[in-house]
């Protein structure tokens, strides 16, 4: 299975993994103190990715009909990691479970990186 399904009176309903993932990269990039998705590459260097290629940034799997979904972020230097990190895992939750009504298990937030942003 590539996505969640669920079954309604109507039929089923199935959402691609790819689907959720960038609609979540999109709600982590609104929030306060996220400079952008990152992934780590040769030698320990994390490359920052465009938002065209959000998605790869985002893990996202299912666990008993609940998602589980894995960030990992490049936060703003001098901003509290705990505090982005709480903002970011309330508003994914509140909006991922508003929109497509599956429940999140877990985020996992992991931080590849800090950046001086102008």
């Amino acid at each position: 299975m590539k996505g969640s399904s669920m079954t309604t009176h109507m039929g089923n309903i199935t959402i691609d993994r790819d689907v959720i993932a960038q609609y979540a990269g999109t709600i982590a990039m609104e929030c306060f103190g996220i400079v952008g998705m990152g992934v780590s590459v040769k030698g320990g260097l994390v490359k920052l990715l465009k938002r065209d290629s959000i998605t790869k940034g985002i893990g996202v799997s299912l666990n008993n009909h609940k998602l589980v979904l894995d960030f990992h972020v490049i936060v703003a230097y001098g901003v509290s990691i705990i505090a982005v990190a709480d903002n970011l895992i309330s508003n994914v939750k509140y909006k991922l479970e508003d929109l497509t009504g599956i429940e999140i298990e877990k985020i996992n937030i992991y931080v590849e990186g800090v950046r001086v942003i102008d």
